[in-house]
């Protein structure tokens, strides 16, 4: 996706992140301050330990949310955890809480830099597969092999090419002193407490998109000299924010469950508990052409949904028309491409034996319909209007 401008607006407890590319609102985030944030990392209590499938453990933890967490006792690379009630725990969010589900947690801590990602129970140097200059990555491999302290890992950033070797160097050690203080801080508070809290996303957002990038409007002189850190083009401070660039009108269309699409035919988005489900309708379109031009728009504007809605789980679709696989092999290759940079780590694992087509995509944060609404309590979703 080619971002082209990013805006930031903050309120008395949360903020907000909207991405726009050359269509208009392509992604929004949400951030509710007094949650439990993807990332920071807490001194959780043990509440009681629950027995799972396969005779597997787990425990529901206290981390000063309003939700108890969830922690599995195993993890690979980690011994299992074997705790029981009250004792504490040094844990990081991996998901946030969604829906009626509270966070999921995990022991094993990753602080994410600009150029690495420090992961100190691990014992290896590895670098993202995005990076297409694989000599250059694995001369900062050898770089960061030779400069680890003990025992530790690393994961070299897509960014970490472009930085000189000084700065990889500079931010092992920033990113030591981080979990440094986070273990320092374990040993002297109660639990729950927060030991760490990420960055402003505001600053990964700016980051991933800095190519195309061309401007950012965020609310906030300080926020101004904190951008400019990451970024070299235009910075605005605009108290409006979400409001002078239509996000809050935007986000309430996105909120539908139709979408119309140009060619007359619309996409009906139906997100429950088990997945998220979507139907093209081809609006009349009849003959074999007319439908593949129904179902290769819809599968783009399929793909921008996705990242608009922040759609995560398992997400199934059936396209309109014949579900064979010779007039399914170009829409699977245009969800592949529209989504091969997705942060979020999509995977589309096509055609399934019923016609429908699967995708698979990380869950991290609330969708948008989470985010801005809440299930029924009388009826749980599920009422009906007599006609």
């Amino acid at each position: 996706m080619l971002a082209q401008r990013i805006v930031y607006d903050h309120n008395d407890t949360s903020f907000g992140i909207a991405v726009f590319d050359e269509k208009g609102l392509a992604e929004v985030d949400i951030y509710n301050e007094k949650r439990a944030l993807e990332g920071n990392v807490y001194l959780a209590r043990i509440v009681k330990k629950i027995n799972l499938a396969h005779d597997k453990v787990g425990f529901m933890v206290n981390i000063g949310d309003d939700t108890e967490a969830f922690l599995n006792a195993y993890e690979p690379a980690l011994k299992e955890a074997n705790m029981n009630e009250g004792q504490s725990v040094v844990v990081q969010v991996a998901q946030e809480k969604h829906a009626e589900k509270g966070a999921k947690v995990v022991r094993n801590i990753q602080l994410v830099g600009t150029n690495l990602v420090y992961c100190p129970f691990k014992y290896d140097v590895e670098y993202s597969r995005k990076i297409a200059d694989v000599a250059k990555a694995e001369k900062y491999q050898r770089l960061v092999r030779e400069k680890c302290v003990g025992q530790e890992g690393w994961i070299l950033r897509t960014a970490a090419v472009e930085a000189e070797e000084a700065d990889i160097v500079a931010e092992m050690t920033k990113l030591r002193d981080i979990y440094e203080d986070i273990r320092k801080k374990a040993r002297t508070l109660n639990a729950p407490a927060l030991l760490y809290a990420k960055e402003n996303p505001l600053l990964e957002y700016v980051r991933r998109y800095k190519d195309s990038l061309r401007e950012v409007v965020v609310d906030s002189p300080n926020l101004v000299e904190e951008v400019k850190s990451v970024f070299s083009g235009e910075i605005k401070q605009e108290r409006e924010g979400f409001e002078a660039y239509g996000v809050d009108d935007a986000i309430i269309e996105a909120l539908d469950r139709t979408v119309k699409l140009k060619s007359g035919g619309s996409l009906q988005i139906e997100e429950t508990r088990a997945c998220v489900a979507i139907d093209v309708d081809s609006g009349g379109a009849h003959n074999v052409g007319e439908i593949d031009e129904v179902n290769l728009e819809a599968a783009r504007e399929i793909a921008r949904q996705i990242r608009l809605r922040n759609l995560a789980g398992k997400i199934v679709i059936d396209f309109a028309g014949s579900s064979e696989y010779r007039f399914m092999k170009a829409v699977i290759d245009v969800l592949s491409e529209e989504l091969a940079d997705d942060a979020a780590h999509s995977r589309v694992l096509g055609l399934s034996r019923g016609g429908n087509i699967e995708i698979v995509r990380q869950r991290r944060r609330p969708t948008l319909r989470d985010l801005y609404t809440v299930e029924c309590p009388t009826c749980s979703g599920t009422g009906r209007v007599e006609p």
